[in-house]
């Protein structure tokens, strides 16, 4: 791991513990840090211990044997209470991290419509909302396990390659004529087999990383592909489109199961090499210990606590070795992450873009000098010039393709490749009916009054919008939950935007092509109330129909080479 890698993964991990929170972060860390040190240091009682337990045995003393189960007891004891606190508090940790890392992520999505202009951008942000859920569960879990388990195992090889140190005694090897003595030569030992293992580890198991990277996007994007059928499964059905859709998905399948095979077969050559490199440690250190007890230099509890001691410093020293797969798939997190948030970064310099916004204390909006353009450069709009007073209202026409729907992002902050002033009148508000209405997840009251009231609305008020828009028939369906975008056809789901008008009575109000699926009786009924009942709204609509001239008293023709033209009706 080169140190960009590191740098990224602490600028994503260090806010927590320089937050609001900090105080209670640290304080957790703080305890967790000393039960993991307790519990090595518990690890080190027992080791010693296991040197007075067998000699006892290998001596038949009675009394020291009784008396050392009495201190393993104790020390049995101690060792639970620590791993169960242990885990509990790392757990406890996790979860106020992850909690605390989701909502400022959310913010971050949520603010300046940050989530509509990443769409914007080919930088390659797959699955933003996986990144979110999945991936900092991931993160918080993988890095605490991670960070404690590097810990616990630098404390581990501090404390036991000290006691194998002072067990090993000194080896004499005779080189030619003279004789080499080397002192705590099980230090040695241990140090030079545990950096061949990293080693190897490392060349097998490295590209698991860019793997594991791939196949959560692969996995996204499969799971994204369902949800689309899910989502559009009237329109799929009607034009049997379900082989066309079964191809698809498995493509997709298809590249999920073919990078997991690799993934397979390199975790196989890992596992190969891990699960050799433990079995030769287990029997290792007796083949280089066992001289000096069949010498009889040491007894079976200090061979025994050598063996021990060994182990523990190898099972530091191979901590990467035995992490790698769960390394590299940390890796693949931090590197998804730090993309997300590097977009994230890019896309709020994007707020600050677009065409400049006053707000003044006017009762008129106007347009001066807007040019609006695609990512890739092509004028949609050159200059153009229009103001609009209360009770106004604007048609704006033209080919598809011409600019008409992005005019009304532009005016609405959301278009951010635009340049030009646009004065909009303080304090009032905006309200903006799109072609397909959206309906969130809830009951049909707060379907009705998305995105919430400025102040609470009574039922009657409701029903009366409902009446006004024929949709009384769900007047005593306000409080069931349902996928109303399922429940509803696409001409309900208009009317339903039309009821959000007439109960939020908005000062402008923006529709891109509200009416398109509603016959043509229905849409001047809805145009009238707009007239009828909000008298003093602006209102700017976009659309094809030349029906909808008769509602406006003025027309913008956009004709898609920059051009356009603005008539009074």
């Amino acid at each position: 791991m080169n140190l960009g890698f590191l740098k990224d993964s602490w600028r994503l991990a260090r806010g927590y513990w320089h937050s609001e929170e900090k105080w209670q972060a640290r304080g957790l860390t703080a305890v967790i840090v000393t039960l993991n040190i307790a519990h090595v240091y518990i690890l080190v009682l027992l080791n010693m211990w296991t040197n007075r337990f067998y000699n006892a045995l290998q001596n038949f003393d009675r009394e020291e044997y009784v008396s050392a189960l009495g201190e393993f007891c104790l020390l049995a004891g101690m060792y639970i209470i620590v791993a169960v606190y242990e885990l509990y508090l790392q757990q406890m940790l996790e979860i106020r991290w992850r909690r605390w890392l989701t909502k400022r992520y959310l913010d971050s999505w949520l603010a300046n419509r940050n989530y509509y202009r990443l769409q914007l951008l080919d930088n390659n942000t797959d699955n933003p909302d996986q990144r979110i859920s999945e991936d900092l569960r991931l993160f918080t879990n993988y890095s605490l396990r991670l960070a404690m388990g590097s810990l616990k195992a630098l404390v581990t090889l501090v404390c036991f390659i000290t006691i194998l140190w002072e067990m090993s005694g000194i080896l004499t090897v005779p080189v030619g004529g003279t004789v080499v003595t080397i002192s705590g030569y099980m230090v040695w030992v241990a140090l030079l087999y545990a950096i061949i293992g990293n080693w190897l580890t490392h060349k097998i198991g490295k590209p698991l990383s860019k793997l594991n990277f791939d196949q959560q996007r692969y996995e996204a994007d499969f799971r994204f592909s369902l949800v689309r059928l899910r989502e559009n499964s009237e329109s799929i059905a009607f034009y049997g489109g379900e082989s066309r859709e079964g191809q698809s998905f498995m493509k997709r399948f298809n590249t999920v199961l073919a990078n997991f095979w690799e993934i397979m077969k390199r975790q196989k050559q890992v596992t190969w090499f891990i699960s050799g490199y433990g079995q030769i440690a287990i029997i290792f250190p007796i083949l280089v210990t066992a001289p000096r007890y069949f010498a009889k230099e040491i007894q079976l509890g200090g061979l025994l606590q050598i063996l021990a001691a060994f182990g523990k410093v190898q099972d530091a020293l191979a901590f990467f070795v035995d992490n790698y797969p769960l390394l590299a798939e940390w890796r693949s997190v931090v590197n998804r992450l730090h993309g997300f948030v590097c977009n994230m970064e890019q896309v709020s310099a994007l707020a600050d873009t677009g065409a400049t916004i006053h707000k003044a204390a006017a009762s008129s909006l106007a347009v001066a000098g807007l040019n609006i353009h695609l990512p890739d450069g092509k004028h949609l709009l050159s200059e153009l010039t229009f103001s609009l007073e209360t009770g106004d209202s604007l048609l704006v026409a033209g080919p598809s393709g011409s600019g008409k729907s992005t005019l009304l992002r532009a005016l609405s902050g959301l278009w951010p490749y635009a340049q030009g002033d646009i004065t909009i009148p303080s304090g009032q508000t905006i309200l903006f009916l799109p072609q397909k209405s959206y309906l969130p997840l809830g009951t049909l009251r707060e379907v009705l009054l998305y995105p919430g009231p400025r102040q609470p609305v009574r039922d009657e008020e409701i029903y009366a919008a409902m009446t006004l828009c024929r949709l009384d028939w769900l007047k005593g369906q306000l409080d069931n939950v349902e996928d109303w975008s399922h429940v509803l056809s696409l001409g309900e789901q208009q009317r339903v935007a039309f009821v959000r008008a007439l109960i939020h009575k908005p000062d402008w109000l923006f529709m891109d092509e509200a009416t398109s699926a509603l016959d043509e009786p229905t849409e001047r009924m809805l145009y009238t109330l707009l007239r009828d009942q909000l008298k003093n709204t602006a209102t700017i609509s976009v659309g094809h129909r030349g029906t909808l001239t008769g509602y406006h008293k003025k027309k913008l023709t956009l004709d898609g080479t920059g051009c356009w033209s603005l008539l009074n009706l």
